[in-house]
């Protein structure tokens, strides 16, 4: 087991959990909700770790966010070892769609969460150290540079 390093920043910060024992990721909770001058919702957990150096934290929205009009706004966060600040969560609301035309309208904010639900998962995990070599050429393999649907399925 690898211990990792966390602070509480806030006084009503809970301490990330699991429901199983083999799942991969630490469920953390809203300790803090805000808005952003883009209309974004900004969750602050009231907790920071240290990851230790050569693993990274990955932030994943929570399957259950599915049941929410919130849309996590980087897809998922990167804490690299260097950063030992509040761990956020940014969603943004989804679009409306009219005939298909995305509008700049916003959702009213009805499908969000409240302080203490969980609101997202961080999974650690390790990462080779890599060195590029700039080549000629690359090796040739059946699927080649085909890319974006391109195997038809």
């Amino acid at each position: 087991m690898i211990e990792v390093k966390i602070k509480r920043v806030r006084e009503n910060a809970l301490l990330p959990t699991k429901a199983h024992s083999d799942d991969a990721g630490w469920d953390l909770y809203a300790s803090t909700k805000a808005y952003d001058k883009d209309g974004n919702v900004v969750y602050g957990t009231g907790v920071a770790i240290e990851v230790p150096k050569g693993y990274v934290g990955l932030l994943f929205p929570r399957s259950s966010n599915a049941k929410k009009e919130l849309l996590l706004s980087n897809s998922v966060g990167v804490l690299d070892s260097g950063f030992v600040g509040e761990i956020l969560f940014k969603f943004k609301p989804s679009m409306i769609f009219l005939d298909n035309i995305p509008t700049k309208r916003r959702l009213d904010y009805t499908e969000v969460y409240s302080l203490g639900d969980r609101i997202g998962q961080l999974i650690i995990i390790p990462y080779p150290e890599i060195g590029f070599v700039e080549v000629d050429e690359l090796s040739e393999t059946e699927r080649g540079a085909g890319g974006y649907g391109s195997s038809g399925k």
